[in-house]
């Protein structure tokens, strides 16, 4: 009996797959594409057919006259906002709170994971990581009571602690320069767990190799982490850093309601916040929506942008 000839079942496979195509693989892992039609239905109906809603941002848009039926303004919506007050003010707190929770909110994670990386304790290791990222999992509802609790003025356990030392009470979230250092330092808190995670998982798998050289060298830790660790996780840190651009434009809207307050308004008033304040507040969803694609098309812009300079600078980028 003749033996089967390999190479001559392999032309048959791969004659076989160009003639069915995408039914060949639809037939040889059914099971896998049937899990994924549930997640798949679901980013359809709420990402893009959603997206049909835009049209509003270019209507005026009458809950009484419905979506169809309400009169088409083209770009009048979008004059009327840019010439609020409101959306100057808006568009500079944003970027001024972004940019500054980009500087720190970034960077910590990046620091707190280079330190625990050299902890050879992997008890104490493993304990600090669960410590550091359980805030992550928290609501902001929950960290703006505590927020408050802790850093009140009149009845804030940090406030009774410097009283009690011969120290004059700080008003951490009544006062706007104070406010904004809070929102800062309680996002850096808040965040930083969970990046590191994502940069410790990409420095264990970082050849022991290069370590060992570097030792060879002469080499110390300060060293190691500078010509080893961050040359090795470079790829991580601009995907994340591409991606933490595109919301530059946007924030957070817990974060803001639930460390705002009466005394403080001076930096309150951000795009999400103006949204809400336009759509669900005052009912003007045509106004509201326009601020949001606004908002939408400057994120994808800088995303693009920086995508594009992380490929003029060596690395992959995102696209």
């Amino acid at each position: 009996m003749a033996a089967s000839n390999p190479n001559h079942e392999t032309a048959l496979s791969a004659t076989k797959t160009r003639k069915w195509g995408m039914f060949y693989y639809l037939r040889r892992d059914w099971e896998l594409y049937m899990l994924l039609l549930l997640p798949l239905a679901m980013v359809l109906t709420f990402k893009y057919a959603s997206m049909f809603g835009l049209t509003i941002a270019f209507k005026d848009y009458k809950v009484a006259r419905g979506f169809w039926g309400s009169d088409w303004v083209g770009l009048q919506v979008f004059q009327d906002i840019f010439a609020k007050p409101d959306f100057g003010r808006a568009i500079r707190n944003t970027l001024l709170l972004n940019i500054l929770d980009l500087m720190f909110s970034f960077t910590m994670p990046i620091v707190l994971a280079l330190l625990i990386n050299e902890v050879k304790n992997l008890v104490f290791k493993r304990v600090n990581q669960t410590l550091l990222y359980l805030p992550h999992f928290l609501s902001w509802v929950i960290i703006g009571a505590i927020a408050y609790q802790l850093l009140s003025e009149g009845s804030g356990l940090v406030n009774n602690v410097i009283e009690q030392l011969g120290g004059s009470r700080i008003p951490f979230l009544q006062e706007d320069r104070n406010w904004l250092i809070s929102y800062l330092a309680i996002g850096v808190w808040q965040s930083m767990g969970w990046g590191t995670i994502i940069y410790l998982a990409a420095m264990s798998g970082i050849n022991p190799e290069l370590y060992e050289a570097a030792i060879v060298d002469g080499a110390g830790r300060l060293r190691k982490m500078w010509n080893v660790t961050l040359p090795s996780i470079r790829m991580t840190i601009v995907t994340l850093l591409i991606l933490s651009l595109g919301g530059v434009m946007g924030g957070s809207f817990e974060r803001i309601m639930a460390l705002q307050n009466k005394a403080t308004t001076e930096f309150t008033t951000t795009i999400p916040v103006l949204v809400y304040r336009w759509g669900i507040e005052s009912g003007n969803f045509s106004r509201a929506t326009a601020l949001g694609l606004f908002q939408s098309v400057i994120g994808l812009i800088l995303v693009l942008t920086a995508d594009r300079i992380a490929k003029k600078l060596g690395e992959d980028g995102l696209i």
